[in-house]
């Protein structure tokens, strides 16, 4: 578990800006059986991946005219059960944090791993989750 001094300021970040938190494996349940789209977004400290994916997603939900019906996260490290339960519903792919997942009506239709995420700027994610909006929201 991380600190939480360290890691308010990462959550607020997207929770300031209308991101629920899903802080327990029956909220992601709930969360996820519920008919629309929900983007999910595996929130971490990792400096070289998060610093540009919260940015990205924020960008992303800003700029594009279809958004996902609900904002959620969870934060690797420190809201563990909720991010393991979450993880049940992102197989075959690995754990991967930070990652940010589009679900509609309750299926993985678009997911971004931390490895789709490294090296790439906050604005090429945004571009990313923009197109997966289009097409899904």
């Amino acid at each position: 578990m991380y600190p939480a001094e360290l890691v308010m300021p990462m959550k607020a970040e997207l929770t300031d800006n209308g991101f629920q938190e899903m802080l327990s494996p029956e909220k992601v349940e709930e969360t996820l059986k519920q008919e629309g789209t929900t983007l999910v977004v595996i929130n971490s400290v990792c400096g070289c991946s998060a610093g540009t994916a919260r940015p990205g997603v924020l960008m992303a939900v800003a700029a594009s005219e279809k958004k996902p019906d609900r904002l959620t996260t969870s934060f690797a490290g420190f809201d563990s059960a909720a991010v393991q339960q979450i993880r049940t519903h992102l197989l075959p792919y690995p754990p991967s944090s930070p990652s940010i997942a589009l679900f509609k009506d309750g299926q993985l239709v678009h997911f971004i791993e931390r490895h789709m995420i490294e090296g790439r700027s906050a604005q090429m994610i945004a571009t990313n989750l923009v197109a997966a909006f289009d097409e899904y929201c």
